[in-house]
């Protein structure tokens, strides 16, 4: 293990070798906009996965791989198009960017980086659209040396509606993205609450992976996928209670006891995943458009009527 140069923030990010040339990025705290990155170093060149969410943070991120090996990063994957995951690609000069086919489209839709009114002020530097431009639409196997690196698209929405996976068999080593939270609130107000349950269970579990690195958050094992997947039925029923209660998501998230996810960070997640929860029970189909503006709205309220605190 070696550390990344200190940085000012929430905690400095530290490196951990998850296996032999196998590397995770994390960022503590995990909180808003402040993810995991990690790539596998080989002989000829680095394959990452991901970027980081502002030009300060994704160069310091090249620092560290730059502490490992001199060779340049030759392909980024991402694992979805969240800002936080891909605002930092325009810094990987000379890469393949990789991502699924909607992970493009969905990066370009977003656009640039905004923070107010729905967060706290956020220094992003001088970020440039680099959404990937070598896409798939089920899968793309990459090789480090000899290393096979499976890039998977989970089938169905879940975090959003184009995550993917990066899985090394020979290592059980998996790169999960935002579909895993480690200490932090899962959000799924862009993709679906079954949606994601369905993948922890039926994509995620039977891998058998040793080593987890999730999208935010401490590097795990094989537990983390059951205590998320507890989180998600958790939202279930909450919105099922809420809706027979005639509740807005709001409204319920306020009722709930939080029990044994109170610990989680970024607790106001819970609105947002209600609203999409609430959906799924009004019959939309999992990724379907909601208003997000007003799910954010109620986050904001649900948080005292603060914007919500991002440290990136």
């Amino acid at each position: 293990m070696s550390d990344a140069p200190e940085r000012d923030g929430p905690g400095s990010p530290r490196l951990e070798e998850v296996s032999d040339g196998v590397f995770a990025y994390v960022q503590p705290d995990g909180t808003w906009w402040i993810n995991n990155t990690g790539f596998v170093a080989g002989s000829r060149g680095v394959t990452s996965v991901d970027a980081c969410s502002t030009e300060r943070r994704t160069r310091a991120y090249l620092e560290a791989i730059r502490s490992v090996t001199d060779r340049p990063v030759r392909t980024l994957v991402n694992t979805h198009h969240h800002g936080d995951h891909t605002f930092g690609n325009f810094v990987f000069s000379g890469a393949t960017v990789v991502g699924h086919e909607q992970t493009r489209a969905a990066a370009i839709a977003w656009g640039k980086p905004f923070d107010e009114p729905y967060w706290t002020k956020v220094d992003w530097g001088d970020v440039e659209l680099e959404p990937p431009f070598l896409t798939y639409t089920d899968a793309v196997t990459l090789w480090v040396d000899d290393l096979r690196c499976e890039v998977r698209h989970v089938g169905t929405p879940a975090h959003t509606t184009n995550d993917s996976i990066v899985w090394i068999p020979d290592r059980r080593v998996l790169f999960c993205g935002d579909l895993l939270f480690n200490g932090g609130t899962p959000f799924l107000m862009q993709g679906s609450v079954s949606g994601a349950l369905a993948v922890l269970q039926d994509v995620l579990a039977p891998l058998d992976a040793e080593v987890i690195v999730p999208g935010h958050g401490p590097v795990a094992g094989p537990e983390l996928i059951d205590h998320v997947a507890g989180y998600l039925r958790f939202v279930q029923a909450t919105a099922a209670e809420g809706r027979r209660a005639g509740l807005t998501p709001l409204e319920a998230a306020r009722e709930a006891g939080l029990g044994p996810f109170a610990e989680l960070t970024d607790a106001e997640r819970l609105v947002g995943n209600l609203h999409r929860a609430y959906a799924e029970l009004d019959g939309a189909e999992p990724g379907a458009r909601i208003d997000v503006v007003s799910a954010l709205e109620d986050m904001i309220a649900f948080n005292g009527g603060r914007p919500l605190t991002c440290r990136a």
